[in-house]
């Protein structure tokens, strides 16, 4: 029987038995990881029961596998609230009665378990113990795996502990009455009271990995040792608790402003998946379409490539392309969740476009425009397009001390290497700094790659801003010119809004 085995959303299933731990635990544990949100749910089953930890707003795949194996869905654990996006815990537990368990101190407006520090799961032939770790949130919690012969297994560190890193301590502030320091401090005693002492050879189970907004520095790989992680995480190094809250709160950015809203909807339970996707596959004709957006005032949102958008778009429509971090930048620059949205997908996508906005909280979505852009452009109705540029193009007509050159990369890619006296204003914060670009009388845009400075050049042109050039391609390829380029950061040009 193989009873230990990793499994990737988007990959073949594979038997895999991770360095320095025995295969021959009495439990099947699955990893579904999604990488436009680097958020990794669990599926654990021991002897046909099943525990979910986690949960993906999607419910179905994990009644599907259940149902498939001739599995129960016994319990479902969630580690915190979550901010970055909308779990599926309430549905999922609609659907299959298996209560939910939150840890500690855990509020909410559905019926949950709130467990107590210590408290055991029976699971099949192993246990789940529960381990308040406050830090990140105050009900943070990690799920420790406890094999039928009592030994440690495996812990579900949720936002607790990421591989590389740990999580930031200043998402809960607000609702704590606490700083970010006196949060730190919390994950401090948690990660060195609780976690530290557990074997080395325990595998480490994150939320997360990178890309993540919920952490600063986290690893590309999604399950290692405890004991190599007590080895290279800088935040299990630290020489005192001091240097620890410094170490864990420098750098930190705002967080994206959607998060606040994602907790609420965790806390309080949502519309179910079934009626937000129904809603969202709802076919527009161009008139119906104009008229949704009309009678509404609903974002029209493009989720085409950068490269079709530019060439044609409906005029005051925002571009985030589906093959790329799609979710977290409609997060960051939609922000209200409640906004009402009609879609332009690629055709046979709409479904997909759907569940990822889902996943971030944003139901209320009236809508796609049916056959795409081409049944747009078809009808005759009124088109833009985005003057987009190459970079051989920009590094030629680049005139030191004359051009404005707006880089929306993050501030610390801006630091690494940009175009002389380029100004950076990253594109997270663009509602705070847009309305200023309409007083250039014209400039230069990029990003990494082109997916960032096209979602801007967006929406630039959806407030009537439209004096500049997009560069295809972004920092990657002008770096390839001979435009002029520097790592040497002038603060004058550093503006983050």
């Amino acid at each position: 029987m193989n009873f230990f085995n990793l499994f990737k959303k988007g990959e073949t299933a594979k038997s895999e038995t991770p360095a320095g731990k025995p295969s021959d635990a009495q439990v099947n544990i699955e990893q579904i990881y999604t990488g436009c949100l680097a958020q990794g749910a669990y599926y654990i089953e021991s002897n046909g029961e099943v525990a979910i930890i986690d949960p993906l707003r999607e419910t179905q795949p994990y009644l599907d596998r259940a149902e498939k194996n001739g599995h129960s869905i016994k319990y479902i654990f969630e580690t915190h609230f979550h901010a970055d996006f909308v779990s599926g815990h309430v549905d999922l537990s609609k659907k299959t009665g298996a209560p939910i368990i939150y840890g500690p101190t855990a509020k909410t407006e559905f019926e949950c378990i709130v467990a107590e520090d210590g408290q055991m799961f029976q699971l099949g032939a192993v246990s789940i113990k529960v381990l308040h770790t406050p830090g990140h949130t105050m009900e943070s919690t990690c799920f420790l795996l406890i094999d039928e012969n009592g030994r440690e297994h495996s812990l579900f560190s949720g936002d607790t502990l990421f591989l590389g890193d740990v999580g930031r301590p200043d998402l809960a502030q607000k609702a704590a009455s606490m700083t970010q320091e006196d949060l730190a401090g919390l994950l401090y005693d948690s990660l060195y009271g609780k976690i530290m002492p557990l074997p080395n050879d325990v595998m480490v189970y994150p939320a997360h990995g990178a890309g993540s907004a919920c952490g600063k520095n986290m690893m590309k790989e999604t399950v290692d040792s405890l004991g190599h992680q007590k080895e290279m995480n800088y935040a299990l190094n630290q020489k005192s608790k001091a240097d620890f809250i410094a170490a864990v709160t420098d750098g930190l950015t705002p967080p994206p402003a959607y998060f606040p809203m994602n907790v609420a909807m965790n806390k309080t339970g949502i519309a179910e998946f079934d009626e937000v996707m129904n809603n969202g596959m709802r076919a527009l004709s161009a008139d119906e379409f104009e008229a949704a957006v009309e009678g509404t005032e609903a974002i029209m949102l493009d989720t085409r490539s950068a490269a079709e958008f530019a060439q044609g778009h409906i005029p005051r429509s925002i571009n985030i392309g589906i093959d790329g971090q799609f979710a977290p930048w409609v997060g960051a620059v939609v922000a209200d969740v409640k906004q009402a949205i009609v879609l332009i997908a690629p055709e046979g996508r709409e479904e997909e476009v759907v569940t990822r906005l889902s996943r971030v909280g944003f139901d209320n979505i009236l809508g796609h425009l049916n056959g795409g852009y081409a049944t747009w452009a078809a009808s005759g109705k009124e088109t833009d397009t985005v003057n987009r540029i190459s970079a051989e193009t920009f590094a030629a007509e680049f005139e030191a001390g004359s051009s404005y050159v707006l880089d929306v990369r993050k501030e610390s890619e801006y630091r690494a290497e940009h175009v002389e006296e380029a100004y950076n204003k990253p594109l997270d914060y663009i509602n705070s700094w847009f309305a200023e670009m309409g007083q250039q009388e014209g400039f230069y845009m990029h990003c990494a790659g082109g997916y960032r400075s096209m979602i801007a050049a967006s929406i630039l042109k959806s407030r009537g801003i439209h004096n500049f050039k997009e560069v295809e391609g972004g920092f990657g390829a002008i770096a390839k010119t001979d435009a002029p380029k520097t790592d040497f950061v002038c603060q004058s040009k550093l503006q983050q809004a």
